[in-house]
């Protein structure tokens, strides 16, 4: 297989998402924007479910049913979270295929390009709330089927200027799950 510069690249040979990493570099660019992300992808109420994106593969087993993410409870969606690259922004689009808890056949192409052509780091902050004093690391981005919805979310850790809660001192930071897409089939 050749390289086609999709393989997740060792974290010094990613520059940062932003800038050029130091604080006043940081501040100066709003909205904040990023170059390349983590990815993973997670799979609820189906069966055989196969997601490929970029050199990212998830094959599930054809004849057994994932759990449902109610059987989670309150820590769903809260767990999904991202572990494969960092991957440059952006492989082709993420190829689907699974069957819906009833059976059904489904195939989807998700275009992260496209869903993120913007390429802005969602987050659920203003900028006055957000610390440009230190290094922002590279932003998840969770792809989730569940039953015959997919959803498309954003996880990114932002520095905040006060602690989110108070009397922790580590807690100077979000890491909030945004959805970025979401469609039934």
């Amino acid at each position: 297989m050749t390289n086609s510069g999709n393989t997740p690249a060792p974290p010094d040979n990613v520059s940062p998402s932003i800038g050029n990493g130091s604080s006043a570099d940081l501040a100066a660019h709003w909205p904040m924007r990023f170059i390349a992300h983590w990815f993973d992808a997670s799979c609820y109420s189906t069966y055989g479910c196969k997601v490929r994106y970029g050199n990212y593969r998830r094959i599930d087993d054809d004849d057994k049913l994932k759990l449902s993410s109610a059987s989670i409870g309150d820590k769903y969606p809260g767990n999904l979270g991202a572990s494969w690259g960092p991957i440059r922004n952006f492989p082709p689009p993420a190829i689907v295929t699974w069957r819906s808890k009833d059976g059904v056949p489904l195939r989807a192409e998700i275009d992260m390009a496209e869903i993120f052509k913007d390429q802005v780091v969602l987050h659920s902050l203003e900028r006055e709330e957000i610390s440009f004093e230190g290094s922002f690391p590279h932003p998840e981005i969770i792809l989730e089927v569940n039953d015959r919805t997919i959803n498309v979310y954003m996880r990114a850790t932002i520095w905040t200027k006060r602690e989110q809660r108070p009397g922790r001192p580590l807690s100077n930071f979000r890491d909030d799950l945004i959805t970025a897409f979401s469609r039934t089939y």
